[in-house]
């Protein structure tokens, strides 16, 4: 069964990579510099799919693709880090069709990517 490890990320460079998706706020720990670079699944309002480590990273991809690709990516570099990048705006159904399917990939724990909140 897989296990979910929330992690809330603040943002850093390498996460601004791919499909633009408006991202909740919360406050969060940064990602550890020194781990491998994390497989990164987005999904947008509409919840079209898409991942970092593709082809092309613009280019949503259907549920078996998804699932294929992140199983791959892992296999290559087991210890990479799993995060969603998760539309705000859109249907929190939308993150959890993403968990599952990252679940029928074998993924052990995932993150979920947020913008660092405003001080006011």
């Amino acid at each position: 069964m897989l296990v979910l490890l929330i992690i809330f990320m603040v943002t850093a460079p390498l996460l601004k990579q791919g499909v633009e998706v408006d991202l909740p706020s919360a406050p969060a720990n940064a990602l550890d510099v020194n781990s491998p670079d994390p497989i990164i699944v987005s999904v947008d309002k509409e919840g079209l799919m898409y991942l970092n480590t593709g082809d092309d990273p613009d280019i949503n991809l259907t549920a078996d693709d998804l699932i294929a690709q992140v199983r791959a990516a892992l296999v290559e570099k087991p210890l990479r880090p799993v995060l969603v990048r998760g539309d705000a705006n859109g249907p929190y159904n939308n993150v959890v069709k993403m968990l599952v399917l990252l679940q029928k990939a074998e993924v052990g724990s995932v993150g979920l990517v947020t913008e660092p909140e405003t001080v006011q």
